[in-house]
């Protein structure tokens, strides 16, 4: 089984890791000429719209991020108003911006370089107002399109090993990447942005729903190729990365699905030339898991009982002092999702100790999903360079989840080492906290395999997407960034030891209340 061939993750981890001498020497240059659309664009498909009208579910963000999981005993069969308003929560264009060569549509979902590269399928069962099938989320045009016609859903309970939660789903949103759409830019890394930018999109999306009282479940463990062909994705070009069962029903509603037919689709070309980063594709394959049974024995590896985190001793920590229920910001959760960016200055200012436990501790209440189980909430660890928190003091810290605290490992002002660690550039140096994700890969690969990198990049990216929304609920800003992937282990360790970065995102107070950086 290729998934459990652990090198191939090492040639790719390391392959695409960035350093001071890498990215000074790297040839590579943007041909703006070329560059890719950020659509998906079926060219003989007929839209069907989607409704315009955005209600408020009322359920204040910071709420809504931190949900527990919502009833899964009674039945929820989401309506085609409820689908619109997650699809649009998740992956709509909130912001239209004009600039001398044209117009910059902007999405719910913060995205590496603002390229756009992952698309929503829907796989749903007869739903209120729309039938059986499986279709594509246009976001320039807020429509569907239908590729299938029939209800399919018994492909991906098959292709998921018979995991619980698609089996009673009456509908499972699918999300894939275009590699061009991110490598343009970013080359080969940008296999690790499919799941950065899946997992800020889906941070979104799970909060949507759960504002909706609809349960949900991300669910990574599944037959790619079947995946592959049920969308007709070009494999060469296209991968699907993640399954959401949404909503609850009875598994006896779902019938035989039809047979999976070839088919191929006609699309707008992305741009004038593709350039092909094999090791991406080479990532993928070795990561994929290849029959049901593989899928059920990955399940059963995933939620296996793990040991706890040894504890170095009891350290001074500081703990948590988050706003309480009464005291928390209540613009709802669509007010913030219109609202969020990806700030392009930070302020010096200091935020306060109750903001950062706030953002915090409503980011890491537990994430529903096929590769997390009670005893291991978190694949990744914090760890945090505190520059300007009130009644804090500077320094580097990680973050405590069993005493929902964090404890100092060293004081000192490090801005112009969280400049350096974030490539140099002013957003880490200037902002009041930077939060890095860091996970132990060995570990993750033996219990997942190939598989356990995409389970952790994307659960940090979930988390991080949690943090930019409990940010811009509290009128905060925030912004995702790359880093030098050595340097920011060796500046944790000897706590880090051994450990690799999986995302980082600095939060503080924006100088300007708009504006998007980019990754």
């Amino acid at each position: 089984m290729k998934n459990r061939e652990l090198e191939a993750t090492w040639i790719y981890h390391n392959g695409t890791k960035h350093s001071y001498q890498s990215i000074r020497t790297n040839p590579h240059y943007l041909d703006w000429e070329n560059q890719p659309i950020p659509f998906k664009i079926y060219s003989e498909l007929e839209p069907i719209p989607l409704p315009q009208h955005l209600s408020s579910s009322g359920v204040a963000a910071l709420e809504a991020i931190a949900a527990l999981e919502a009833p899964t005993e009674t039945q929820a069969i989401p309506s085609i108003q409820a689908l619109a308003e997650i699809l649009f929560l998740s992956a709509g264009i909130t912001k239209r911006r004009s600039y001398p060569g044209g117009e910059m549509l902007f999405r719910a979902a913060a995205c590496t370089g603002a390229l756009y590269h992952i698309d929503l399928y829907l796989v749903c069962g007869d739903l209120p107002d729309l039938g059986a099938g499986v279709y594509h989320f246009s976001p320039q045009d807020f429509a569907l399109r239908r590729l299938r016609k029939g209800d399919y859903r018994g492909v991906l309970i098959h292709a998921s090993g018979e995991e619980p939660s698609i089996a009673k789903s009456p509908c499972v949103i699918i999300c894939a990447s275009t590699y061009w759409r991110n490598a343009w830019k970013y080359q080969a890394r940008a296999y690790r942005h499919c799941y950065w930018d899946n997992g800020t999109i889906m941070a979104n999306l799970l909060a949507a729903s759960a504002a909706r009282n609809i349960p949900v479940k991300v669910v990574i463990g599944f037959v790619d190729a079947t995946a592959n062909e049920l969308l007709a994705l070009d494999s060469n070009r296209e991968a699907p990365l993640s399954m959401v069962a949404l909503g609850n029903a009875s598994p006896a509603a779902v019938s035989l699905s039809p047979q999976v037919e070839p088919m191929k689709f006609e699309t707008v070309p992305l741009s004038n030339q593709e350039i092909d980063y094999p090791t991406m594709k080479a990532m993928h394959e070795a990561s994929s898991l290849e029959s049901e049974e593989e899928v059920v024995a990955w399940h059963a590896a995933a939620q296996q009982e793990t040991a706890a985190t040894k504890d170095d001793g009891e350290k001074e920590a500081r703990l948590f002092f988050p706003l309480g229920d009464d005291g928390v910001p209540r613009d709802t959760i669509e007010e913030v999702i219109q609202r969020r960016g990806s700030t392009r200055e930070f302020s010096t200012d200091s935020i306060s100790f109750a903001q950062l436990s706030t953002m915090l501790d409503r980011a890491t209440h537990g994430i529903s999903t096929d590769f997390l189980n009670q005893s291991e909430p978190s694949l990744n660890d914090l760890y945090l360079i505190v520059h300007a928190v009130d009644d804090l003091p500077s320094g580097a810290y990680v973050f405590r989840r069993d005493k929902r605290a964090l404890e100092l490992l060293k004081e000192g002002n490090f801005r112009h080492e969280a400049g350096y660690l974030g490539l140099g550039q002013e957003i880490p140096a200037d902002c009041s906290v930077n939060i890095y994700f860091l996970t132990d890969l060995n570990r993750a690969l033996e219990r997942f395999g190939n598989r356990g990198y995409r389970a952790a990049q994307l659960e940090a990216a979930i988390l991080g997407g949690r943090l930019y929304l409990a940010a811009y609920a509290q009128r905060l800003g925030a912004s995702g960034l790359t880093f030098f992937d050595d340097d920011v282990t060796e500046f944790f360790s000897p706590h880090a030891a051994g450990k690799s970065v999986m995302f980082l995102i600095a939060l503080g107070k924006s100088v300007k209340q708009k504006g998007l950086n980019v990754i």
